[in-house]
Parts: structure tokens; C-alpha cells; sequence
């Protein structure tokens, strides 16, 4: 009899041909010509840069989630508010769907087009339209580099405080549209928390500002309800930030561990002494050795597990709390703890970490970035589990995340020209999702849901929570054509879904029971 890990890639690959199954039945968008949506749209709107060639098109077919690439229809490139605004209404009076594309640095399929449908692309829309010093605002087009807010805000001292990983490359209106957040996010909060206002254009045209300049605005927060919509409410023209004073004092920890359990369990020690780190985040041993081979950060690489504590505002507190986290440090297992020297060895600590994804790029031919949140008292056993999963499946995970918030970022290594290394990636990836929902989290941070992860929304959500999200949906844009068959799941997809786990729960290997 073979041993039951040997049926696993044959289990794997008839669940994987089950999932896109279950993508088709999403799919009844509205049945477009290509040739003849091309001669309206260069008739209505003349000077609209417009793409349709497949060469033009190829760099388009696919956001940072490169496991699934579609080539669109076409893709336009507006740069005036305007011929968005007229782009759209074309849309809407020609069922034509529409999906909105910043920088395209996702990581959830967000931005991934439709072969009958238009990409809209916002990447010309970069400009820092003003700087309120006194008020500490900026008003940016969607455009704009996450990172060029803080450079162009600098001169004033301020900055912009939610920094992602891809924070040189993408933009403040995909972070906007996926509500991203970042190494300082644990203290600073995301990008919901860092916006004040936004303009936005509905699929009919319409603008909308939602939010105010003030603290508060009358009404529903839509400011809210729009921030992490991730494109199927609206289009968005114009974001105005809050800045904040650069901190008086900064200082970061480095922290090592024989164990990855024991860093996992320091995280929630830190916190409950009543410390809010600017930063903490966490690297195991993998993950250490890429990003020391890649950027020499001065990492060690022996250690199992890394952690990386920021603290920043005035000295005299500054050094209180780093007295007090080099006590729980010690007292929760670290082998060692240093303290950067100077700004540049804590600028060399946190470019390990920032280039923790591509360094891990360099050791595996290809990696599936996962996105999931715990409660933080869950991080050993979570950690604990990944391993067993990744023993299971048979690939290597690298895990990076923010640890302070439980924001987990799992790299699943694997070569898509190996049969079956795909299939179980993206099964695995699943598994850990379905485990961040069991221990009390949810399967997104800062990633969205986007494409990757429409399946575990069934996990999550009951039915009658499903038909509130698609009856807000509907109330921004009744006809569906604003990045559809992404987020939100139809309730047959779910129950196809739950009826494929019931039928992968009679197979003889364990792991699978919850497909």
C-alpha cells in the first residue's frame, strides 16, 4: 500500500481543477465585441490613449499575483479626470465591464483583467497636487508613489506613515483600494486610519467626495466603507493624507531566538506590558538567511527566528521602553539582543526586512505570498501548524510578517515547471487561510481578497452576510461592471465550495478533510 503523502499530488491536482471549475461559475459577465467596443470608444473619446494590440497589452495580463494572467480586451490610459469620467459612462451605457489598475504591485489578483473587459490603468495620475504644512494634509492624485508623499513632505519635517513592503512602487490608490498597511502600521495604523478624504467616480460617472478635510464628516462613513472596497464600488481620482511629524527619537531592537515558538510568544508579551512598538515584526530562519545573503543586514543566521522592535517619540520614553522590552526579551528566551548604533545600521535592519520578498525570490524559482491575521496569542500555534503543513505538502514556507498586529505574510516556495508544485502551493495556501479563520483571525491583512482568495470568503461568511455585501455592491453599481467576479463570492460558488470539501473530506489524507 502506498504511503498516503504519495496520493497527495493526484488529490491536489483534482481539487485544483475543482477550484477553477468553481471560478467559471462566477464568470456571466456580459458578452462584448472587441473590434466594435474599439471603434465606439476611439470615436467617443479621441484622445484617449488606448492599448488593444496583445504585444501592447502583455505587460497588463497580471497584477503581483503572477500565478494568474489574463490579457484584456483593452487597456486604456486616461490623464484627465474627465476622460475617466467619460470612459466610465461609455462603460455603463455599453455593459462593458471595467477594472481599475494603480502600479499593479497586488498581491491578491485585485487588479487581474477580464477578456471582456476594459483596464483601466491610473498610472498617469501621479501628481502631489498640494502640501498643508499647518493642517499636516496633502492632496495626491491616485497615481502617486506611496513613498514620493513622504519624500515630497519632507522638506516640511512630516511624512506619510503607512509604508508597505512595495512602498517605492505602488500607489496611494491601490493602497486606498486594499487599505495597505506596513511595517508601522501596529502603531500608526493603515491607510483607512491616514486618509481624510477621497473623490471618487461611480460607474455612471458621478463624482463623489467622501470623507472631509475635518476629523469628522455628517452622515455614513463611506470613507470607510469605500477603503478596502478594492475597486467594485468606484474609481477613485484624487486622495488627501494625513502627515505626521517625523518621530523626535528612534530606536530599534533586534532580537534572536533558538526557537520559533518562543518569538512567536514574545509578541504578545511586549504588547500586553502596555508597549505600542512603532514596528515588530518577525523573521524565521529562512526567511533571515535570504534576506542576509541578498541585502547584508546583519542578520544572524543561526538564529531560528528574528524579531525586529521599533520605538520611537520623545528620548526620555523612548529609553524607558527599551529598557523595558530588553527585560521581556530576555525573560521570554532571546540569545541575544542588540540595539542599532546609529540611523544607518536602523535603516540596514529594516532593509532586510523590506526586501524580504524579493530575497526569497532568489532562492526559489517561484514563492506564493499569503496574506493572513491572527489574534497574536495564536502565533506559536499558527507557527507551529505552518510548519506541519509545509512537512505535509511537501514545499518550503519562508515566513515574514508583521507580528505586532498578527499579520502574517507566509512565502510558499515552490517551481511551477515541477507538475503539481502549483496545485499544491495554492492548496496549501488555502489550508493556512482556513487556519487563520479557525483561530479567531481573517483571511486578509493588507492584501485584499482580490481573486486569490474568493474561495475562503465562503469560509468566513455565512449566506445572509454574502447578500449584504453583494446588496452594497449593487447599491454603488447596480449593473456589476466594476471589477467583477472578484471579493465577493456568489452564493453558488460557495455552495459549490462547500460541496467540494464535503467530497475531499472522504479522501484518505488528513490535511485535505477541510476541502
Amino acid at each position: 500500500m502506498m504511503p498516503e503523502y504519495e496520493l497527495l499530488p493526484g488529490v491536489i491536482h483534482e481539487l485544483h481543477m475543482s477550484y477553477r471549475y468553481i471560478e467559471s461559475l462566477d464568470g456571466k459577465l456580459p458578452e462584448v465585441d472587441k473590434e466594435s467596443v474599439l471603434i465606439k470608444l476611439k470615436q467617443h473619446l479621441p484622445q484617449l490613449r488606448i492599448l488593444h494590440t496583445e504585444e501592447e497589452m502583455r505587460p497588463y495580463e497580471c497584477d503581483g499575483l503572477s500565478a494568474y494572467r489574463v490579457t484584456p480586451m483593452l487597456v486604456v490610459l486616461p490623464e484627465t479626470t474627465e476622460q475617466v469620467r467619460q470612459l466610465l459612462q461609455f462603460a455603463s451605457q455599453h455593459q462593458v465591464p471595467v477594472v481599475a489598475r494603480g502600479a499593479g504591485t497586488g498581491l491578491s489578483g485585485g487588479a487581474m483583467p477580464l477578456e471582456k473587459g476594459i483596464l483601466l490603468v491610473m498610472s498617469r495620475f501621479n501628481q502631489v497636487l498640494s502640501i498643508d504644512p499647518d493642517a499636516c494634509v496633502a492632496r495626491v492624485q491616485p497615481g502617486v508613489r506611496n513613498l514620493a508623499i513622504s519624500e515630497a513632505a519632507a522638506a516640511y519635517g512630516l511624512y506619510y506613515a503607512p509604508d508597505p513592503s512595495s512602498q517605492i512602487a505602488c500607489s496611494i490608490g491601490g493602497n486606498v483600494a486594499e487599505n495597505a498597511g506596513g511595517v508601522h502600521c501596529l502603531k500608526y495604523g493603515l491607510t483607512l486610519h491616514n486618509i481624510l478624504q477621497l473623490k471618487v467616480l461611480t460607474i455612471d460617472g458621478e463624482e463623489l467626495v467622501l470623507g472631509s478635510e475635518a476629523f469628522d464628516a455628517p452622515g455614513f462613513d463611506l470613507l470607510a466603507l469605500f477603503t478596502g472596497s478594492e475597486g467594485l464600488l468606484g474609481v477613485i481620482t484624487e486622495v488627501t493624507v494625513r502627515l505626521l511629524a517625523k518621530p523626535a527619537y528612534t530606536k530599534v531592537l533586534l532580537a534572536s531566538f533558538d526557537n520559533i515558538e518562543k518569538a512567536g510568544a514574545t509578541v504578545a508579551n511586549i504588547i500586553g506590558a502596555g508597549i505600542i512598538p512603532a514596528g515588530l515584526e518577525m523573521m524565521d530562519n529562512l526567511a533571515i538567511r535570504a534576506a542576509e545573503d541578498f541585502i547584508r543586514a546583519g542578520y544572524p543566521t543561526d538564529a531560528q527566528a528574528i524579531l525586529l522592535c521599533e520605538l520611537d517619540g520623545e528620548p526620555l520614553d523612548v529609553e524607558e521602553d527599551i529598557t523595558t522590552v530588553e527585560q521581556i526579551l530576555q525573560e521570554s528566551g532571546a540569545v541575544e539582543i542588540r540595539i542599532a548604533r546609529n540611523e544607518t545600521e536602523r535603516q540596514q535592519f529594516w532593509a532586510g526586512r523590506k526586501n524580504a520578498f524579493p530575497a526569497v525570490g532568489r532562492i526559489s524559482p517561484d514563492y506564493y505570498c499569503m496574506d493572513g491575521t491572527i489574534p497574536r496569542h495564536a502565533l506559536p500555534h499558527v507557527l507551529t501548524r505552518i510548519r506541519e503543513l509545509s512537512e505535509t505538502y511537501r514545499l518550503r514556507v519562508a515566513n515574514v510578517f508583521h507580528a505586532g498586529d498578527g499579520n502574517l505574510h507566509p512565502l510558499i516556495l515552490f517551481d511551477a515547471n515541477t507538475p503539481g508544485e502549483l496545485d499544491r502551493a495554492e492548496a496549501i495556501g488555502a489550508r493556512i487561510l482556513e487556519l487563520c479563520v479557525e483561530v479567531g483571525g481573517t483571511i486578509t491583512g493588507e492584501h485584499g481578497v482580490g481573486r486569490e482568495k474568493i474561495n475562503q470568503m465562503c469560509t468566513q461568511f455565512n449566506s445572509d452576510e454574502l447578500q449584504f455585501f453583494h446588496a452594497i455592491k449593487s447599491a454603488w453599481d447596480s449593473k456589476s461592471l466594476l471589477n467583477p467576479g472578484k471579493n465577493i463570492p456568489t452564493l453558488n460558488r460557495c455552495a459549490e465550495f462547500g460541496a467540494m470539501h464535503v467530497h475531499a473530506g472522504q479522501l484518505p489524507h488528513p490535511e485535505l478533510e477541510r476541502f
